[in-house]
This record gives structure tokens, C-alpha cells and sequence, in this order.
């Protein structure tokens, strides 16, 4: 028996809201979703399926009219008209309610792709890798489409049984559901996970830094490369040891050394005791894996594999690899992989691309690697996890991804936020990649840096890179300047987990990924724009705009082309203003990126310094944004499957000339908590107070005009107590200080002093924005210096 308890499984639909003949059912399972089956043995499928774990909904309001040889259905949203045959073109068919008078209102099965400018209308999903791709790549299907509807097909796939083993469905049988939700994209993919079961809670750790490389590391060498990051007060979560743990170089009798689960002694010596020595210090471990071999005879577990299986092991015959067998993959996890997680190994690196792999047909092994290996990973009794390639609809059930060994270039910098985002359309929103890029293409300093900022504000920040001499991606290997911008960056990572972990159970509960694409909340305005679609929501505060093109050498700046949403928004790092429904482009040089706040925005950053693992914080900094009133919940837990001990801080924000920004009682469990913490409010985005008060009481604060930002501590507050600071101050949004932001990136600009004198002038001589606006044309042509000047002197406005 393998494990099941880890999902919600409830395949079968409630009778109320199933419609059937001898060979055909209907299931309305929502009112813009329906099942659509055809069994020529009139057997139909009511087990687990890869993609669906419960089709057990709320039974919707629905109508059915018959007649002998003609079924319809209707719902508020949908019409459905079946000829009661066997499906084909004429004879099934969906109208959506809503898009009578479009050319594509009525989905007949079997119909083509719907494509408009000779491209697919449906708004994709993902891919299973992207290894060696430089750049784009085609992706699969999700359930969005620019026209409202799209059909997912759950025909040729394997079942779950009631003894936890995965086996190949009959594929003579056609199993379709209908998906049509307009532009209401969070309820399609809210119900999508009602479906095919909720993303699980990422443990804490997964979202700090990670140390990656394919590379041949020592014990000695890691464990000095480990406290380098420390010394350089550069934390991180996760220690990943690729290939080179296990034995590679080995005798050809055996084959390839891909796949190896013997510690390679030479370079640890005593694994037991690197691995000691990795968990003392607040890193998690995982080794790589590459499962296809299978166990051979010179690996240490292969005698206790070989009698379980038993294969010959006087002829030092194989453990064969068998995704088909459920007595393999019980001697893999119990003999192979138990072992060494008993040693110190936290999870695992399933690092799976080739074909084959199973001796009977319809089995997939990277979904059989994945769903097993991921749930056993839970038998300690704390949030599982894996790190591997996706393997269809339902992978997002076993989180992390692994996108692959992505080329080195520009190209592929600019797919990746596109690729991550559109992800969330097939549910899967948990992606890691190689960070920096994985070989070959070119190395650019300034590529890395834009890489590595993506990746602060990606998922999961992983760089990696392969054995070649010059790929290195520790800070202190690039110019000094550079070497601070990643560091400062990777501390940011760190600092932000207590966000990122309250967006991952808001990912858990409610349905809504950390990377959203901006035309889930704005479809009118963007589905059909393709010039944004690298922008997206970081969770509910932040909104980032990737710079994935070089910089100009001249103005020494990057940018991107940003549409920003109507309202107040605030540059996460500076402060600087913007007012939304525009678009215009955004200047960042090498030490920034472009990542706006709304306004009344909450960000609780941790603030303990540099300590390794992401841990519960006992001191906070809470990042708050002027303009708007505004709420935050901060989600905290024990990360224990069973019993979860769960603490939500509520923090409410009231803007106006009495600001307050509160941080109540913890709701919950506190015991999970420190027993006193410290809280540093930054209001940014005001101007100077008059003054500001804590629980009643005048407080020192300071502020920097520069980023206009106050600053604020209350320290020793317990669980129990409710914090409350108070700023008197305008209640007005502070303005932009144009002049001065003008001066100093005139100062770095790298162009002729003649230039710069005129610029300088007309500055000076400006007596509004729009009066320095109207002189630049006169004065400068240059497109990235004109382009930055128009930034700031209409960002506000």
C-alpha cells in the first residue's frame, strides 16, 4: 500500500448532478464547467486520475430537456446540445451565454485550435522542460482561453486505486471537461483546484536562498564555500549537491554514471558528518537524482534492492528501473532513498528527462517519480517536498518544479517571467529555475544581475550553473559593484520569506499563485495586449516589472515597457510615486528593479540579520504604503502536517492626517512564536510627521526625505498585545523630488560633458515638471536619458 492521505480524494460526483444514457454521462460539476463522457463498454471512470482528485462539487442549478434522440443542458452560463450518438463534430456541441453574436460562440467537439492572427487563442499553461532552450518555446494548453472556453482532455491518463497505485486508463473511452469562465479567471482556477486538488504548503525554508551548482564540490570545499556565504552575512536556506556526491566514474560494465546512489567517499568522506554539519548551520540538504539506471551492482544499497527484487546478484544483474511496478518503487523508496534521508538528506533532486523507463505501456515515470517519491517524502511529518520537471495537469500536487537547463542569453531571461506567470493557468505556480542560466550562450554581468533580481522576485531563488571554469555565481566572484547588488539582493530574499510564506498558504487556501498574471485582475484591459505579458502580481502588495534586456552603456540604465493599473502605486525601493492607468517605461540602473506597491500596500520583511534556514523572525520590519487604507494578515505555522499549529498576525493600515498602522493580537496558536518581537514600521510614500505616537506614547522617529519614509520601532511586544503606531502628518502623498532624482542620475550618466552642461542648465532653470518635460526635446535626443527624465517628472503626475 502506498500512501494517499496527503490529498483530498473525492473522485466521484454527487448522483444530483450527473445526466446519463447507456453510453454517455454528463457531470455538472459547476455551472461553467461540465464532464463529458463517452464508455463504448458503457463503464464509466470514477477513480482519481492524474489531472482529478474530487469531482464532488456543490451540485449547481441546472436544467436537462430529452427527447429520445436529443439531450440538452442548461446552465446560467452554458448550453449544451448532444445528439445522444457517439461524439463527433455536429453532434456535441457548447454554446456559452454570453458570446451569441461571436464568430466562436459555439464549441463543437472536435473543433481545431481557435486561433485569431494566426495564433492560439487559449492563454497556455506550461511545458514539461525547458532544457536546452534558448529563449521561447511552444507551451501546452491551460484552461483560459481570450474567448472564454477551453476543453481539457483527461482520456489518456492512468487511475489511482484504492491501494495507492497509479495504472493506465482505457483510452477507447472519451473523457472531456468543458471549461468556460469568461474573464473570471481566479474562480476558473479556483475551481480547476476543487478538481484536481489544492497546491500543498511549501515548508518555510523553500522560499529563502538556495546554493546550486553542477559542479565537483568536496566536503572541504563546500562546507569553506558555506561559511564564505556566512562571513559575507549572505544567508541561505537550501544546500543542493548535484551529480558529483555519487560515485561518477565508473566501471563501463555497468553503464553510465548518471545515475548513482553511493556517496562518492573521495570527496566525502563521511556523509553522516558533512551532512551534520550543513543542518548546524540552518541549511536544508537535497541530492540530485537521475532514477533511469536503476540500482547496479557496485551501489551500497544494491544487495538489500536485490534481494527484495530478487535479481541475480552472483551475475551482478540490475535492479531494473520500472515505473510499471509497485514492488520496484517499494524497494526504491525503503531500500534506496530511506537510507540515505536516515544520513541527513531533507528531499530530493529528481532530476528525470529520459523516455522509457517501464515495462508495460501507459506508465509515465516522471509522474510515478514525482507522486511517490513526494509522498513518502512526508512519512517525517512535515510538509513534503521535491524538486522535478512537471509532468502534466495535476503536477502542481507535488511542488517544486525544476524548468531545466536553460541556455545562457537574454532570450531566455525574457521567456522566463512570461513561461512562470502563464504557468498559473494550468495551476502550476510553484516554478524554480537556473537562475543566471545553465551553460553555454554568453556571460554578461549585467545579464546576471537582471537573472538574479528576476529571481529574488521569482517563486523559488535558485541559481545554477554547470562545471565550466568561468560560471560562477557567488557574489564575491563578480566587480565589486555587482558583488554588492546580488548580495544586497539575496539578503532582500530572505528578509521577504514572511511574506512569501503568508502568499504561499494564501496559494494553499485560496487558490491565487504568488505570480499572478496582471489580466487576472484586469482583463478588459490586457488579454488580448501582448506587450505586458512579462509584468505580473507578486503576491497582493507588489507588482513587478522584469527588466530582461541589457543596459544602455550610456545612461548606464535597463527598462521596460509597464502598464500600471489605475490607482497609487510606490517604488518598493525608493518610495518614488506613480499614478496608475498609463503606461509609460521604467529606467532602473544595475543596483535597482522596477517593483511597485500599491498604495496602503503591507510587506512584513524579517529583520534578524543573517541567519541561515528563514526561520520564524522575532524582529520585523513592516514595509507600509501611503495613499490608501489597507490589511495584512501574516500567516505563520509549525509546518506539521498533522495538527498544524497556525498564528495569523492581522495588520490593518488607516491612512489620513491621523495615520495609523496597528498590528493586533495574534490570532491562534502563539506558542510557535517568539515570546517578544520587535517591529520597525517604515510608512513610505508620506511626507514628514509632525509626530508620531506608539500605544499612545511619543515615540523618536526619523525620516529619510530622499525616499520619503519615516521610520518607527516598538520593541518587547508579545503575542498578545496590540501594537499601534500613530503619525500625524498632512495625509497627503509626498511629492516626487524630481530636481533632485534629475541631478543625480545626470551624475551617472556616461556621456559628453557638453551634454551634461545643458542638461544641467535646464534643470536648474526648470520651474515645474512640465516646464523641464517641454525644454528636453530642445536639449537632448538621447533616447534612454530623455526616456528616464520623462519617467520621473510624470511618474507622479
Amino acid at each position: 500500500m502506498f500512501r494517499t492521505d496527503l490529498l483530498d480524494l473525492r473522485p466521484k460526483a454527487n448522483p444530483k448532478a450527473v445526466v446519463q444514457g447507456e453510453k454517455y454521462r454528463f457531470t455538472v460539476l459547476t455551472s461553467r464547467m461540465i464532464r463529458m463522457e463517452w464508455a463504448e463498454d458503457g463503464v464509466f471512470e470514477d477513480r482519481v486520475t492524474k489531472m482529478v482528485t474530487c469531482r464532488d462539487f456543490p451540485v449547481p442549478a441546472f436544467e436537462v430537456k430529452e427527447t429520445e434522440d436529443s439531450l440538452e443542458i442548461v446552465t446560467e452560463y452554458l448550453h449544451l446540445y448532444y445528439d445522444k450518438q457517439k461524439f463527433h463534430r455536429h453532434g456535441l456541441s457548447v454554446v456559452p451565454k454570453g458570446l451569441v453574436k461571436h464568430k466562436c460562440a459555439r464549441w463543437e467537439y472536435g473543433m481545431p485550435q481557435i486561433t485569431l492572427f494566426n495564433r492560439s487563442t487559449n492563454l497556455k499553461g506550461t511545458c514539461r522542460t525547458l532544457d536546452m532552450v534558448d529563449g521561447a518555446c511552444e507551451l501546452d494548453d491551460g484552461i483560459l482561453d481570450r474567448h472564454g472556453f477551453a476543453v481539457m482532455k483527461d482520456t489518456d491518463t492512468m487511475v489511482l486505486g484504492e491501494d495507492g497505485w497509479y495504472t493506465p486508463k482505457k483510452t477507447e473511452n472519451e473523457d472531456l471537461y468543458f471549461i468556460c469562465y469568461m474573464l473570471d479567471h481566479k474562480q476558473a482556477l479556483k475551481d480547476f483546484y476543487h478538481l484536481s486538488g489544492n497546491v500543498p504548503m511549501l515548508p518555510r525554508y523553500a522560499l529563502g536562498n538556495w546554493w546550486s551548482r553542477y559542479y565537483k564540490y568536496t566536503e572541504e570545499t563546500y562546507m569553506d564555500l558555506m561559511n564564505e556565504f556566512k562571513k559575507r552575512d549572505i544567508p541561505l536556506a537550501v544546500s543542493v549537491v548535484d551529480m558529483d556526491w555519487h560515485w561518477v566514474n565508473i566501471d563501463s560494465k555497468y553503464g553510465n554514471g548518471w545515475t548513482g546512489y553511493s556517496w562518492n567517499t573521495d570527496f566525502f568522506p563521511d556523509p553522516e558528518r558533512f551532512m551534520k554539519k550543513l543542518h548546524e548551520s540552518g541549511l536544508k540538504i537535497t541530492l540530485n537524482i537521475h532514477p533511469h539506471d536503476g540500482i547496479r551492482a557496485f551501489e551500497d544499497c544494491y544487495k538489500d534492492a536485490a534481494e527484495a527484487m530478487g535479481v541475480d546478484m552472483e551475475k551482478e544483474a540490475p535492479v531494473e528501473f520500472d515505473a510499471a511496478s509497485p514492488k520496484f518503487f517499494r524497494t526504491y523508496l525503503d531500500k534506496v532513498l530511506h537510507p540515505l534521508e536516515d544520513q541527513g538528506v531533507d528531499f530530493w533532486w529528481i532530476d528525470w528527462q529520459q523516455l522509457g523507463g517501464a515495462t508495460k505501456p501507459g506508465y509515465d515515470p516522471l509522474w510515478m517519480l514525482n507522486h511517490y517519491i513526494y509522498t513518502d517524502n512526508a512519512r517525517r511529518g512535515t510538509y513534503p517536498m521535491t524538486l522535478s520537471r512537471y509532468a502534466g495537469p495535476g503536477s502542481h500536487r507535488y511542488p517544486l518544479g525544476f524548468s531545466g537547463d536553460t541556455i545562457m542569453s537574454w532570450e531566455s531571461l525574457d521567456f522566463q517571467p512570461y513561461f512562470t506567470n502563464t504557468a498559473a493557468n494550468i495551476g502550476y505556480s510553484w516554478w524554480s529555475h537556473d537562475i543566471g542560466g545553465h551553460k553555454f550562450g554568453e556571460w554578461s554581468d549585467d545579464m546576471q544581475v537582471r537573472w538574479c533580481q528576476y529571481g529574488v522576485f521569482s517563486p523559488i531563488y535558485r541559481p545554477h550553473s554547470g562545471k565550466e571554469l568561468f560560471f560562477l555565481k557567488e557574489p564575491w566572484n563578480f566587480p565589486i559593484n555587482i558583488e554588492n547588488t546580488i548580495a544586497d539582493f539575496m539578503r532582500l530574499r530572505h528578509a521577504m520569506v514572511p511574506y512569501l510564506y503568508t502568499m504561499n498558504y494564501r496559494n494553499h487556501a485560496e487558490g491565487l499563485p504568488l505570480c499572478m498574471p496582471v489580466y487576472y485582475e484586469y482583463p478588459m484591459e490586457l488579454i488580448n495586449d501582448t506587450a505586458f505579458v512579462n509584468q505580473y502580481y507578486f503576491g497582493t502588495e507588489l507588482m513587478v516589472f522584469p527588466i530582461t534586456s541589457p543596459m544602455n552603456l550610456r545612461s548606464q540604465t535597463g527598462k521596460v515597457n509597464a502598464w500600471i493599473p489605475n490607482g497609487d502605486w510606490f517604488d518598493f525601493f525608493t518610495g518614488r510615486h506613480y499614478r496608475g492607468q498609463k503606461t509609460m517605461t521604467l529606467y532602473r540602473t544595475l543596483e535597482s528593479y522596477p517593483v511597485l506597491a500599491k498604495a496602503g500596500g503591507i510587506v512584513p520583511l524579517a529583520d534578524d540579520g543573517c541567519v541561515n534556514g528563514a526561520p520564524i523572525p522575532e524582529n520585523l520590519r513592516l514595509r507600509v504604503f501611503a495613499g490608501k487604507d489597507g490589511s495584512f494578515r501574516m500567516y505563520e505555522d509549525d509546518e506539521q502536517l498533522v495538527d498544524t499549529k497556525k498564528a495569523v498576525t492581522p495588520m490593518t493600515f488607516t491612512w489620513g492626517k491621523t495615520a495609523t498602522f496597528t498590528v493586533s493580537a495574534v490570532e491562534g496558536d502563539s506558542s510557535i512564536l517568539p515570546a517578544k518581537r520587535n517591529y520597525t514600521l517604515e510608512l513610505v510614500g508620506g511626507e514628514k510627521p509632525t509626530s508620531v505616537t506608539v500605544n499612545g506614547k511619543a515615540a523618536e522617529f526619523t525620516y529619510d526625505a530622499a525616499n520619503s519614509t519615516t521610520f518607527v520601532k516598538a520593541e518587547g511586544i508579545t503575542a498578545n498585545e496590540t501594537l499601534t503606531f500613530t503619525v500625524e502628518t498632512s495625509g497627503e502623498i509626498a511629492e516626487n523630488q524630481w530636481k533632485d532624482e534629475c541631478f543625480k542620475r545626470l551624475g551617472r550618466y556616461q556621456i559628453e560633458i557638453a551634454i551634461k552642461t545643458v542638461l544641467q542648465t535646464a534643470i536648474e532653470k526648470a520651474t515645474s515638471r512640465g516646464d523641464l518635460m517641454s525644454r528636453l526635446p530642445a536639449v537632448c535626443q538621447d533616447e534612454y536619458i530623455v526616456g528616464e527624465f520623462i519617467e520621473i517628472l510624470s511618474s507622479g503626475m
